[in-house]
Protein backbone atom coordinates (compact mmCIF):
# COMPACT_ATOMS: atom_id res chain seq x y z
CA UNK A 1 0.00 0.00 0.00
CA UNK A 2 1.46 2.91 -0.98
CA UNK A 3 1.49 5.94 1.69
CA UNK A 4 1.29 9.91 1.32
CA UNK A 5 2.84 11.24 4.29
CA UNK A 6 5.65 13.36 3.10
CA UNK A 7 4.09 16.85 2.32
CA UNK A 8 4.02 17.85 6.55
CA UNK A 9 4.23 22.07 5.06
CA UNK A 10 3.48 23.83 2.22
CA UNK A 11 7.43 24.42 1.78
CA UNK A 12 7.60 20.69 2.09
CA UNK A 13 4.85 20.50 -0.64
CA UNK A 14 5.47 23.93 -3.17
CA UNK A 15 8.87 22.84 -4.46
CA UNK A 16 7.01 18.99 -6.18
CA UNK A 17 3.49 20.84 -7.00
CA UNK A 18 5.71 23.43 -9.29
CA UNK A 19 7.40 20.54 -11.09
CA UNK A 20 3.68 19.02 -12.03
CA UNK A 21 1.38 21.19 -12.23
CA UNK A 22 0.81 25.18 -14.00
CA UNK A 23 1.68 28.16 -12.05
CA UNK A 24 -1.22 29.62 -11.89
CA UNK A 25 -2.48 26.26 -10.48
CA UNK A 26 0.28 26.15 -7.55
CA UNK A 27 -0.60 29.57 -6.71
CA UNK A 28 -4.33 29.17 -5.89
CA UNK A 29 -3.34 26.27 -4.23
CA UNK A 30 -0.84 28.08 -2.03
CA UNK A 31 -3.60 30.67 -1.51
CA UNK A 32 -6.19 27.78 -0.12
CA UNK A 33 -3.69 26.72 1.75
CA UNK A 34 -3.31 30.07 3.28
CA UNK A 35 -6.70 30.63 3.80
CA UNK A 36 -7.19 26.90 5.04
CA UNK A 37 -3.98 27.85 7.57
CA UNK A 38 -5.83 31.12 9.03
CA UNK A 39 -8.85 28.98 10.08
CA UNK A 40 -7.43 25.56 11.36
CA UNK A 41 -4.66 27.71 13.02
CA UNK A 42 -3.32 25.53 15.60
CA UNK A 43 -6.09 22.66 15.75
CA UNK A 44 -4.42 19.24 15.83
CA UNK A 45 -5.05 15.67 14.67
CA UNK A 46 -6.37 12.80 17.14
CA UNK A 47 -2.80 12.19 16.71
CA UNK A 48 -1.43 15.12 18.10
CA UNK A 49 0.37 16.38 14.96
CA UNK A 50 -0.61 20.04 13.19
CA UNK A 51 -4.15 19.86 11.59
CA UNK A 52 -2.37 21.24 8.13
CA UNK A 53 -0.69 17.87 7.34
CA UNK A 54 -4.02 16.31 7.01
CA UNK A 55 -5.05 18.79 4.25
CA UNK A 56 -1.56 18.55 2.54
CA UNK A 57 -1.91 14.53 2.12
CA UNK A 58 -5.10 15.14 1.10
CA UNK A 59 -3.57 17.29 -1.76
CA UNK A 60 -0.56 14.78 -1.85
CA UNK A 61 -2.95 11.71 -2.71
CA UNK A 62 -4.51 13.74 -5.25
CA UNK A 63 -1.88 15.01 -6.77
CA UNK A 64 1.05 12.19 -6.60
CA UNK A 65 -1.36 9.20 -6.32
CA UNK A 66 -4.41 9.75 -8.56
CA UNK A 67 -2.70 12.64 -10.65
CA UNK A 68 -5.15 14.70 -10.37
CA UNK A 69 -4.23 18.40 -11.83
CA UNK A 70 -8.00 19.95 -11.38
CA UNK A 71 -7.24 23.15 -10.04
CA UNK A 72 -10.81 23.36 -8.10
CA UNK A 73 -10.32 19.90 -6.88
CA UNK A 74 -7.25 20.71 -5.42
CA UNK A 75 -8.50 24.17 -3.61
CA UNK A 76 -11.44 21.91 -2.05
CA UNK A 77 -9.22 19.61 -1.02
CA UNK A 78 -7.05 21.75 1.17
CA UNK A 79 -10.59 23.13 2.20
CA UNK A 80 -12.61 20.03 2.83
CA UNK A 81 -12.62 20.59 6.55
CA UNK A 82 -12.78 24.19 6.79
CA UNK A 83 -16.09 24.73 7.17
CA UNK A 84 -16.60 21.59 8.92
CA UNK A 85 -14.22 22.43 11.65
CA UNK A 86 -14.13 25.88 11.87
CA UNK A 87 -16.10 29.19 12.21
CA UNK A 88 -15.77 29.62 8.68
CA UNK A 89 -18.65 29.39 6.07
CA UNK A 90 -19.83 27.93 3.08
CA UNK A 91 -20.38 31.35 1.97
CA UNK A 92 -17.07 32.42 2.94
CA UNK A 93 -15.35 29.76 0.58
CA UNK A 94 -17.76 30.85 -2.41
CA UNK A 95 -16.33 34.73 -1.78
CA UNK A 96 -12.52 33.38 -1.72
CA UNK A 97 -12.57 30.19 -4.78
CA UNK A 98 -15.46 30.41 -6.63
CA UNK A 99 -19.06 28.35 -6.35
CA UNK A 100 -18.11 25.52 -7.59
CA UNK A 101 -14.74 24.93 -4.92
CA UNK A 102 -17.95 26.03 -2.43
CA UNK A 103 -20.25 23.49 -3.75
CA UNK A 104 -17.15 20.83 -3.40
CA UNK A 105 -16.84 21.53 0.38
CA UNK A 106 -20.40 21.66 0.99
CA UNK A 107 -20.84 18.09 -0.42
CA UNK A 108 -17.34 17.02 2.04
CA UNK A 109 -19.12 18.38 5.36
CA UNK A 110 -20.72 16.48 7.62
CA UNK A 111 -24.04 18.21 9.00
CA UNK A 112 -24.13 19.42 12.44
CA UNK A 113 -25.90 16.83 14.91
CA UNK A 114 -29.00 18.27 16.49
CA UNK A 115 -29.09 18.44 20.41
CA UNK A 116 -30.00 14.66 21.33
CA UNK A 117 -29.15 12.94 17.61
CA UNK A 118 -27.58 10.07 17.20
CA UNK A 119 -24.36 11.18 16.07
CA UNK A 120 -23.27 7.95 14.66
CA UNK A 121 -26.38 7.69 12.72
CA UNK A 122 -25.93 11.54 11.25
CA UNK A 123 -22.69 10.18 10.30
CA UNK A 124 -23.69 7.33 8.24
CA UNK A 125 -26.71 9.02 6.71
CA UNK A 126 -23.83 11.83 5.46
CA UNK A 127 -21.95 8.97 4.12
CA UNK A 128 -24.97 7.16 2.08
CA UNK A 129 -25.59 10.98 0.61
CA UNK A 130 -22.22 10.62 -0.86
CA UNK A 131 -23.08 8.15 -3.49
CA UNK A 132 -25.66 11.14 -4.74
CA UNK A 133 -21.86 13.77 -4.97
CA UNK A 134 -20.98 15.39 -8.10
CA UNK A 135 -17.64 13.29 -9.53
CA UNK A 136 -15.49 16.47 -8.55
CA UNK A 137 -16.44 16.65 -4.79
CA UNK A 138 -16.37 12.32 -4.89
CA UNK A 139 -12.47 13.07 -5.83
CA UNK A 140 -12.05 15.15 -2.72
CA UNK A 141 -13.76 12.69 -0.44
CA UNK A 142 -12.07 9.89 -1.86
CA UNK A 143 -8.65 11.69 -1.43
CA UNK A 144 -10.01 12.63 2.50
CA UNK A 145 -10.45 9.83 3.63
CA UNK A 146 -7.26 7.86 2.16
CA UNK A 147 -5.48 10.43 3.94
CA UNK A 148 -7.14 9.66 7.24
CA UNK A 149 -7.06 5.64 6.81
CA UNK A 150 -3.52 5.72 5.62
CA UNK A 151 -2.40 6.02 9.12
CA UNK A 152 -5.09 4.01 10.85
CA UNK A 153 -3.03 2.44 13.16
CA UNK A 154 -2.38 5.40 14.61
CA UNK A 155 -5.48 5.31 16.58
CA UNK A 156 -7.25 3.36 19.08
CA UNK A 157 -8.42 -0.49 18.07
CA UNK A 158 -12.06 0.13 18.33
CA UNK A 159 -11.58 3.46 16.37
CA UNK A 160 -9.96 1.22 13.74
CA UNK A 161 -12.25 -1.57 13.24
CA UNK A 162 -15.20 1.85 12.88
CA UNK A 163 -12.93 3.42 10.48
CA UNK A 164 -12.76 0.60 8.30
CA UNK A 165 -16.10 -0.44 8.57
CA UNK A 166 -17.02 2.99 7.51
CA UNK A 167 -14.75 2.90 4.78
CA UNK A 168 -15.43 -0.58 3.13
CA UNK A 169 -19.27 0.11 3.33
CA UNK A 170 -19.40 3.59 2.39
CA UNK A 171 -16.09 4.72 0.36
CA UNK A 172 -15.05 1.71 -1.13
CA UNK A 173 -18.10 1.86 -3.45
CA UNK A 174 -17.20 5.51 -4.41
CA UNK A 175 -13.82 4.09 -5.31
CA UNK A 176 -15.01 1.06 -7.69
CA UNK A 177 -15.13 2.22 -10.78
CA UNK A 178 -12.70 4.94 -10.42
CA UNK A 179 -8.85 2.96 -11.60
CA UNK A 180 -6.29 3.89 -9.81
CA UNK A 181 -8.43 4.82 -6.56
CA UNK A 182 -10.08 1.53 -6.87
CA UNK A 183 -6.31 -0.16 -6.64
CA UNK A 184 -5.36 2.19 -3.88
CA UNK A 185 -8.23 1.35 -1.48
CA UNK A 186 -8.49 -2.44 -2.76
CA UNK A 187 -4.47 -2.59 -1.54
CA UNK A 188 -5.46 -0.90 1.90
CA UNK A 189 -8.07 -3.25 2.50
CA UNK A 190 -5.87 -5.87 1.98
CA UNK A 191 -3.64 -4.67 4.86
CA UNK A 192 -6.23 -4.27 7.20
CA UNK A 193 -8.19 -7.56 6.62
CA UNK A 194 -7.27 -8.11 10.49
CA UNK A 195 -10.31 -5.07 11.23
CA UNK A 196 -12.80 -6.78 9.71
Amino acid sequence: MELFTDWHTWQQAEPELRRLLPASTCDAVGDAVTFALRYHCDQKRPTGAPYVEHLLEALEVLVRGARVGDQDVLCAAVLHDVVEDTPCTIAGVRAAFGDRVGDMVGWVTKPDADSGADKKAVKEAYLKRLADAPDDAILVKLADRASNVQTLRNLRLQKQREYYAQTVTYIMPLAASRGWWALWYASWQEAHRDLA
